[in-house]
């Protein structure tokens, strides 16, 4: 709950002073958001609107190790504080969506690639039903071949195949 300071005043009124934990809760979040963006690799950088002197110092802090390493990270914190950093939260945040989703997806085609090698036809005619331009020949071919490589003991390398074609058309 905020209290109020009487500023003595009379035309300003009363001023609104920050709440304390808000606050905490706003630099926990500009944390773990410096923690984020040191994570992250170049390319997603660059969708951002980093200044120069936080740039650097992302690029310094992927070289530290530990205490220096956490030091930094309340620096990163600092400087974010400083600046606007709402459309940063909002990159970042499109960003790990969009990965949510790639994941997901991933998932869902490796589920089928494994009920393919598990069921065997069963799962072949219900992946058929629901994706007739899949193409039914050369699934059961990778899926024949991925189930002499694991009876051998070979590198799954017809499994991999599978999860490829299956991402062509599930992806």
């Amino acid at each position: 709950m905020s209290r109020l300071i009487d500023t003595g005043d009379m035309d300003a009124g009363r001023v609104e002073r920050p709440n304390k934990s808000q606050i905490k809760r706003e630099i926990h979040a500009l944390h773990d958001l410096a923690r984020k963006l040191v994570d992250m690799d170049d390319a997603e950088l660059d969708a951002m609107e980093l200044g120069d002197p936080l740039r650097r110092e992302i690029a310094l802090a992927r070289t530290m190790k530990h205490g220096a390493l956490k030091r930094q990270l309340k620096f990163i914190t600092r400087l974010l504080r400083e600046q606007h950093a709402e459309s940063i939260l909002e990159t970042v945040a499109g960003l790990e969506s969009r990965k949510q989703v790639q994941d997901a997806a991933f998932h869902r085609i490796e589920r089928w690639r494994d009920r393919l090698l598990a069921e065997g036809d069963s799962a072949l005619t219900e992946l058929l039903q629901a994706h007739p331009e899949a193409d039914a020949g050369q699934i059961r071919q990778l899926m024949r071949n991925a189930a002499r490589e694991a009876a051998a003991g070979k590198s799954p390398k017809s499994s991999r195949a599978l999860f490829r074609l299956l991402r062509g058309f599930l992806g």
